[in-house]
Parts: structure tokens; sequence; C-alpha cells
């Protein structure tokens, strides 16, 4: 039976954006299968005593920008460490991908349009027109995911995901779980990996 990692992330942060194809290139590796499931932060953030971007520490920001750019080098992977569209709201994305999983649809090239549109092109992925974009690229039905995503389905499936973030113990994004065990960030990837080659 194939081995799960049940992978929680947000379409706004960079780290998620900066392991997300790594992860689906791991999974390959070792014949196991990822659940993507998008979440939003605002939702994670005040049950576990996370705080947004701007309400860090000065010294917590500059140090998040020097650890960006390092791994920007790192792996080469094109990010703009302060795009024009952030901070944003991250739940019409989350709840678009929700919907078009749902739907049955693979939603690992989604997500990392979606990401990349964030980080690395310049456009605002709250707003509604530049999502259906985003999907009608991906080969999806952009306007129609968006209208159910913009219902009561959606954000209930937004709920269901926060909630289940949340009993998986997650507190930041990404947050990876292998046979229960859990692993936060990008940067344990390499962990995750060798979780995966344990028979």
């Amino acid at each position: 039976m194939s081995r799960v990692v049940t992978y929680y992330y947000s379409h706004a942060s960079p780290w998620s954006y900066l392991g997300h194809s790594r992860l689906g290139e791991i999974a390959a590796r070792h014949g196991a299968t990822v659940d993507r499931v998008p979440i939003t932060l605002s939702a994670i953030f005040p049950k576990t005593g996370g705080q947004p971007l701007g309400k860090r520490a000065p010294e917590r920001q500059a140090y998040r920008l020097v650890e960006l750019r390092r791994w920007r080098q790192r792996l080469g992977i094109p990010l703009n460490v302060e795009p024009q569209h952030f901070p944003t709201d991250d739940r019409p994305s989350a709840r678009l991908a929700l919907i078009a999983k749902a739907h049955g649809h693979d939603i690992a090239e989604l997500s990392l349009a979606v990401m990349r549109a964030c980080w690395f092109e310049e456009r605002d992925i709250a707003d509604a027109a530049t999502l259906v974009a985003i999907a009608d690229a991906c080969g999806l039905d952009g306007r129609a995911l968006l209208d159910e995503a913009q219902g009561n389905a959606g954000e209930l499936r937004l709920d269901a995901a926060c909630q289940a973030a949340l009993d998986d113990g997650c507190f930041g994004s990404p947050w990876y779980v292998v046979d229960g065990e859990p692993f936060w960030g990008q940067d344990r990837l390499d962990m995750v990996e060798e979780a995966l080659r344990q028979s």
C-alpha cells in the first residue's frame, strides 16, 4: 500500500512555495502519495500562538528576508522576497483549490501556479479574476470552480481542512505528516524523505 504524506500549506507562504515541487519529487521517488490540503493561516495562528508577519518583531522580520534570499539561491527557485501583493488573503485560493480537489482534480499544478503568481509573477492571488485565469491556464473551469468556492461549500471545506490541520498539530506552513509524525517547514523535506525510506 502506498505511503501517504499529508501536506498542509498556505498559498501565501513562501516556504510552501519553495518546497512544493520538491515534495512531489520526493514522493514520486518513494512511490508515495501526497494528500495536498490548502489551509489559511488566519485560522491556524490564533489557536497556536503564531503571529502574522506584520506583528512580529523587526529582528524576526529581517531574518526572514535573509533566509528567503538564502533558500532562493540554494534552490534556484525564482522568488521575490517582498512581492507587491503581500500580505494577502489566502482564503480565496485555498477554497478554490479545495473545491477543485473535491471534484477529483490533482491540485499540485494549480497550487504551484497560485504560489508562483504571488511569489514571482506579482499577481494578486486574493483577486477573483486572477484566480479564474490561473485555474483556466491549468486546464480547469476557473469560473465554475470560483463560483462554487465562494459559496457555502467552499467555506465548509476550508473550515474542515483547517480543523484537520489543527488536529494534526499544525501551527505553520508548510506542515507535513508521515505515519503520524509531523514535520514543519520545507527545510525538513530531507527528513520527510528519510521517513519515507523506512519500511
